[in-house]
């Protein structure tokens, strides 16, 4: 079973959840909301417009940020008890991949979720 989909964020409740609660961190290419869930895992969801493209680009934009956040947890970068939502902006669809992950590890530095 494929990590992310194990410790996902599916339910519509659970993204107001933690765009209610959580704290924000953005920089140019995401947003990222995050919230302590009172978990021993992390929990994540990606959200992508329709305004980034259409569905082939956006699918390409929603594994590409699966990856980077699958790469950040099995090198036990990020600390455990988290749910996460990333919502992709718009120049995200023109970046490449290192340009994703770069962008998502700054957000963790923002929310100080770096375990280094």
């Amino acid at each position: 079973m494929d990590f992310v989909n194990a410790n996902g964020i599916k339910k519509d409740s659970d993204f107001r959840q933690v765009y209610k609660s959580g704290k924000s961190f953005a920089n140019r290419l995401l947003v990222m909301y995050v919230v302590k869930n009172n978990l021993d895992i992390n929990r994540v969801g990606f959200s992508v417009s329709k305004k980034i493209g259409k569905a082939v680009v956006r699918n390409k934009v929603k594994r590409r940020m699966r990856e980077s956040f699958r790469l950040c947890s099995n090198d036990n970068m990020i600390k455990l008890g988290y749910d996460f939502v990333f919502i992709a902006r718009m120049p995200i669809s023109e970046s490449d991949f290192i340009s994703t992950q770069k962008s998502m590890i700054n957000l963790f530095k923002k929310g100080n979720i770096i375990r280094r």
